[in-house]
């Protein structure tokens, strides 16, 4: 791995552990020419990527990508491994750009999370081949929309496979974040959910021993 590559990881991955506010040192990477280059121009493109105001009033996939990585910041010291858990909370929404699309008048991003668990390994695989890690943070990422999906019952959930492959602790940390990652965001509720969740994985864990 040449050296140039090494110490941008490395430099990424110091303001994701150490930063309370990564989003400052992030945002600043991306006005640096390197990132209209593979791979940081997977996250310029979250700047041009639009949401559905309703559910995102901050605005672009960037924007709520650097209010859940500033609220991870805030919890990281409660994961297992923090640095699975900072990356997975940059990378997140990586599929977003790929997969929006405007839909009857709504924005949507269908199948982003699958998207984003294929995008997020080819990202992280440029600067490492720790495959232990970049698979860690790929199942972050895959099942890091489950709290809406369980909650509201939708059928786009695969409880089954989460259960063999995350950390429940770890998957119900990162959606909180992710909910909290809005502008305008009801703590208490989504406090709230993220227990309620956290629980229902609880027991689905127990009927599967």
């Amino acid at each position: 791995m040449d050296d140039h590559k090494q110490e941008l990881f490395y430099e990424m991955t110091e303001h994701l552990l150490k930063d309370e506010v990564p989003s400052i040192y992030l945002n600043e990477l991306l006005k640096k020419p390197r990132s209209k280059e593979f791979p940081l121009n997977l996250l310029l493109k979250m700047q041009k990527t639009e949401q559905s105001k309703k559910h995102h009033p901050e605005g672009n996939v960037w924007n709520h990508t650097m209010l859940v990585t500033d609220e991870a910041a805030k919890v990281r010291e409660k994961s297992k491994d923090s640095r699975v858990f900072m990356w997975a909370a940059l990378l997140h929404d990586i599929g977003k750009p790929d997969t929006t699309r405007m839909r009857k008048g709504r924005i949507t991003a269908y199948d982003h999370d699958k998207v984003g668990t294929k995008l997020c390994v080819e990202f992280l695989r440029f600067f490492t081949d720790e495959e232990e890690f970049i698979d860690s943070v790929r199942v972050l990422v895959r099942y890091h929309m489950h709290m809406l999906y369980v909650l509201n019952k939708l059928p786009f959930g695969d409880i089954e496979n989460l259960l063999k492959e995350a950390d429940i602790n770890e998957i119900a940390l990162l959606s909180l974040c992710d909910r909290l990652g809005r502008t305008g965001a009801d703590i208490d509720e989504e406090q709230e959910n993220y227990e309620k969740y956290l629980s229902k994985l609880q027991t689905e864990k127990e009927k599967v021993k």
